[in-house]
């Protein structure tokens, strides 16, 4: 194996490395995010952690942040709660740093 190949070797280990440390800081934010929002639609213990898992599963349904945001505020709607987006964003963007922060 020659040097540039194993250069290559290197490179796409290092990619899988961070994408997955990526998703994992992600899905951590999802989970303090539904956390947060669990708290403000007055969830119970037991439906807390439900509501946590539907927020991380949220996540899959497109690449970005956005499937998330709009679950969040979607319920928040629903709900009558009177959050502005800003804030959702705001908490997001505070959470990522928080989950960035426990996993690396």
């Amino acid at each position: 194996m020659s040097k540039f190949d194993e250069r290559e070797k290197g490179f796409e280990k290092k990619f899988i490395r961070d994408e997955e440390l990526q998703f994992k800081v992600n899905a951590k934010r999802n989970k303090y995010l539904g956390e947060w929002a669990a708290e403000k639609l007055g969830k119970s213990d037991v439906d807390k952690e439900a509501y946590v898992q539907e927020v991380i599963k949220s996540d899959f349904a497109e690449p970005g942040d956005e499937d998330v945001f709009r679950k969040i505020q979607g319920d928040f709607k629903k709900a009558s709660i009177g959050i502005p987006d800003s804030e959702i964003r705001e908490q997001m963007s505070s959470l990522l740093e928080c989950a960035k922060k426990d996993l690396l």
